[in-house]
């Protein structure tokens, strides 16, 4: 049997409480709408598990064109579990990383949004200041600034 060629990771997956809020939100982190849709039918459940399902999505792209999120409300089946607040070491998906330019200047717009720094800035030796942060819905967000080497 020949080896299946991995081509891309096409995205990630996050189910939302407010499509709206969410696509807000990471906006501001710098994520673009790249398209809105709502996704429903026995032929959608089938993929999922979910029998008949309706959910309205949101995909962002990130700056460079090469990262996706995709934000999904579900309307039909309703969210049965919520792990917004599970702390970081639970099992399972736990947040998604983005690095940006200017960490200090991100987060104090973000906290102004509603989010809760979920430790503190910190820096990695001289390569990284990183942090988690909690959109005021709970998402958990990793964010990177890249420090130079000077």
């Amino acid at each position: 049997m020949a080896k299946n060629k991995l081509l891309r990771m096409d995205n990630v997956g996050i189910a939302v409480e407010s499509l709206d809020d969410a696509i807000s939100f990471f906006t501001e982190i710098g994520l673009k709408l790249e398209g809105r849709a709502t996704i429903e039918g026995e032929w959608a459940g089938r993929v999922t598990g979910l029998d008949s399902q309706c959910v309205e999505i949101a995909m962002m792209i990130t700056p460079d064109g090469h990262s996706r999120l995709e934000l999904s409300k579900f309307i039909t089946p309703a969210a049965i579990s919520d792990h917004r607040n599970a702390p970081v070491n639970s099992l399972g998906y736990l947040r998604a990383m983005f690095t940006v330019g200017d960490i200090d200047e991100l987060v104090s717009r973000l906290l102004k949004h509603g989010a809760q720094l979920v430790g503190e800035v910190v820096q990695y030796e001289n390569s990284y200041k990183l942090c988690y942060i909690r959109a005021k819905d709970g998402l958990l967000i990793g964010l990177a600034e890249q420090l130079s080497n000077q």
